[in-house]
């Protein structure tokens, strides 16, 4: 068998001219991937430049990566931004979701200053998809076509009311009472409710009164189903990266009646108190970096009262069940529609 050379991930893309054109202090840079983000501010080194994330995990990697050189900030919506910048440059990923793209330009409009520029740098030598929502929403876009990205310039002007890119789901679990779910772009389980999750609580034991931690909690709906079992003299906690999932956990659980519930947004699983819960339910992303999934694993353990149990779903049982017979004593698998069912103590 011959061995042929490793093929070496190619570096940053080299910052294309219309972008240096047009970028002017004070810059936002919105989403993008840590590297792609800092080589970005980097080059352009503008004064007063914000970075924007919707998830504190990325954003807390990009402020240890830039330092003093811009400021980085998480928000359940970009307009939740002062409507201040000179510019704007969005950094879709490749394979992006769609409605976050479409919610992302959006709100891009309304946190610029009146005849500043929105720049999007997309990876695709040639993208479809923005030129007649840049239309619709700026009026008018000038396209780059480059190699390895298209640019995508337009300005702001006029007048526009902020639209909002949201889908609200009806879910039922197990005959219950139906939930009512607001879900937005960019949080697991956007526009219905996820089939693992729903395997997850159909399996897992809770009695009234339990203290549950919804660990992943997305839009909430863990956590709000575990309250209708554990009752008025329980308590939910909600936890997440995102602080736009934790903003909309916290809108769901009001609007489902939970009584007694908290929230925090972490990167690290920190906030709640330590050896406090009965039960920890936890929805790892199935197929992101193992670092998460050991994350939540150590410190879902962390959160168990003596005699709690941790329960988890996921579609990778061998990497998961070794990572977990690392933790804790007895480990327990079972499958329900298709996914692996982990009850851990």
């Amino acid at each position: 068998m011959s061995h042929g050379k490793k093929k070496q991930a190619p570096g940053p893309r080299e910052l294309p001219g219309q972008v240096r054109e047009r970028a002017g202090a004070p810059m936002l840079v919105i989403l993008g991937s840590v590297g792609e983000a800092a080589h970005l501010v980097r080059t352009l080194a503008l004064p007063g430049t914000t970075c924007f994330q919707l998830d504190l995990y990325p954003a807390e990697r990009l402020s240890e990566e830039l330092g003093d050189s811009a400021s980085v900030v998480t928000r359940p919506d970009l307009w939740d931004l002062p409507a201040e910048f000179a510019s704007a440059i969005y950094l879709p990923q490749k394979g992006g979701e769609r409605e976050l793209k479409i919610d992302m330009v959006e709100q891009a409009w309304h946190v610029l200053r009146p005849g500043a520029p929105l720049l999007i740098w997309s990876p695709y030598d040639t993208d479809p998809f923005f030129p007649n929502l840049l239309r619709k929403i700026f009026g008018r876009a000038s396209i780059y076509n480059l190699e390895r990205s298209t640019v995508f310039a337009c300005v702001k002007a006029g007048d526009r009311p902020r639209r909002r890119h949201e889908v609200t789901f009806q879910a039922r679990l197990a005959g219950g009472p139906s939930c009512r779910f607001l879900s937005r772009p960019g949080t697991f389980s956007y526009g219905r409710f996820d089939d693992g999750a729903r395997a997850l609580l159909e399996s897992v034991d809770l009695v009234p009164g339990q203290r549950v931690l919804d660990l992943g909690c997305g839009c909430g709906t863990n956590g709000v189903f575990a309250w209708q079992r554990v009752g008025p003299t329980g308590h939910v906690t909600f936890v997440d990266s995102s602080v736009r999932a934790i903003a909309l956990a916290q809108l769901n659980a009001q609007a489902n009646g939970v009584a007694s519930f908290d929230a925090f947004a972490t990167a690290a699983v920190q906030g709640p108190p330590e050896a406090s819960y009965d039960v920890v339910l936890a929805n790892p992303p199935y197929f992101a970096q193992e670092s998460i999934a050991q994350l939540f694993i150590a410190r879902g353990q962390a959160m168990l009262k003596p005699g709690g149990h941790f329960w988890l779903v996921t579609r990778q049982p061998r990497m998961i069940e070794a990572m977990l017979l690392e933790t804790f004593a007895e480990v327990e698998a079972g499958e329900r529609r298709g996914y692996t069912i982990f009850k851990a103590c």
